[in-house]
């Protein structure tokens, strides 16, 4: 029996913003969710005065007036600016990749110096059309801190060396000749003052939610209760991989209690040498502003170390990887699911796409309009 308009299948962000946008057009929704918790990979939980980023950072950061307003109705957010570092064995420098890291470096002092050093170890490769992440890297910022800065990182991250990646993961890289290390060159940015968790909470106020529940094992019943399903788990999981398995990354996080009121001075560093596991470090309690205070009011502090590995069946999926190969699998389910008569896949895992949070929101509000009217 059809007794929902729409059933809604994950409540992350997209699946969010498209239930509160169904309520406040009088439809009937109900969301569901396998975890024990809303907010998708955005949950976040407070801890001895700390706001946790349950599954790694997330930092707001659009210049989407449209979607950055949109939010304002669900939360306030705080003023955090993203200036990350960099370990590299024992030696610190700024991300992204700018004056303060190319003094740190190479010593050099004004921007037509790094501009030089940079052109200089550019012609040594002798590099002019890219084919590869790893000649990408060199080709911005030289092979001195492509070695030293992204190498290592990024074959952990991705389980790949930089040769096997395509040239377009690295090129949204910032680089500056400037001494900016505001990471997000972004209009507006900052987190939610009370977490995402409760900004999603107020986006499905009203809406009934069901959590811990598997809609993949009773997939017939739940697809006969409602006119319209809207699926944001993986693609490839909702046609039980008849086509293959798609290809994601995991991240596994090892979260430590301290009692000191400061661990590493920051909120994110990352760790470029390949020999710790580890791919960086979250301090949770600088992404409260205030961080000149040195979060002596709150003498613990809370720790994340990051782990990348690769996906199996069975595992949380994190981000798809993009490659030729995995872009032609996932386009035949795609073909698959444009065969759906009450069924639509949205978001990161049913879109397979590696989503910034503004543009998951911008999509869910485009989806929106297109489906409700």
């Amino acid at each position: 029996m059809e007794d929902l308009d729409y059933l809604v299948v994950g409540a992350g962000l997209f699946g969010a913003v498209f239930a509160h946008e169904a309520k406040q057009r009088g439809k009937k929704v109900l969301v569901i969710d396998k975890r024990d918790h809303i907010g998708g990979n955005v949950y976040s939980y407070e801890k001895n005065g700390i706001m946790v980023h349950h599954y790694g950072a997330h930092i707001f950061h659009t210049n989407n007036t449209k979607v950055w307003n949109y939010l304002q109705q669900f939360a306030e957010f705080n003023r955090f600016t993203n200036s990350p570092i960099a370990n590299y064995k024992g030696k610190i420098y700024s991300l992204p990749f700018n004056m303060y890291t190319f003094n740190a470096m190479w010593g050099v002092i004004t921007p037509e110096e790094a501009a030089e050093k940079i052109e200089a170890e550019r012609r040594e490769a002798g590099i002019t059309e890219p084919k590869n992440l790893e000649e990408q890297a060199i080709s911005l910022v030289g092979k001195e801190i492509y070695e030293k800065l992204i190498k290592g990182y990024t074959k952990k991250q991705w389980g790949r060396a930089c040769k096997d990646l395509p040239a377009s993961i690295i090129r949204r890289l910032p680089v500056r000749l400037s001494y900016d290390n505001n990471y997000f060159n972004a209009l507006y940015q900052g987190i939610p003052v009370e977490g995402y968790t409760a900004m999603v909470e107020r986006m499905l106020e009203g809406v009934p939610v069901e959590l811990s529940v598997d809609f993949l094992k009773k997939k017939a019943e739940w697809m006969s209760r409602a006119k319209k399903v809207i699926f944001t788990g993986a693609i490839d999981a909702y046609y039980d991989y008849c086509l293959g398995e798609l290809e994601y990354r995991k991240v596994r996080f090892e979260v430590e209690e301290l009692s000191i009121p400061n661990f590493q001075g920051n909120a994110a560093v990352n760790y470029t040498d390949e020999e710790s596991p580890y791919t960086r470090i979250i301090e949770h309690k600088w992404f409260t502003f205030g961080k000149d205070r040195e979060g002596k009011d709150i003498p613990t502090t809370i720790i994340s170390k990051e782990y990348s590995a690769e996906w199996k069946k069975g595992d949380e999926p994190y981000y798809p990887v993009n490659d030729e190969k995995n872009q032609a699998l996932y386009e035949q389910y795609q073909a698959l699911s444009k065969k759906e008569e009450k069924l639509l896949f949205g978001g990161r895992l049913g879109e397979y796409k590696y989503y910034d949070m503004d543009a998951v929101i911008a999509a869910a509000l485009e989806f929106s309009e297109k489906i409700l009217g």
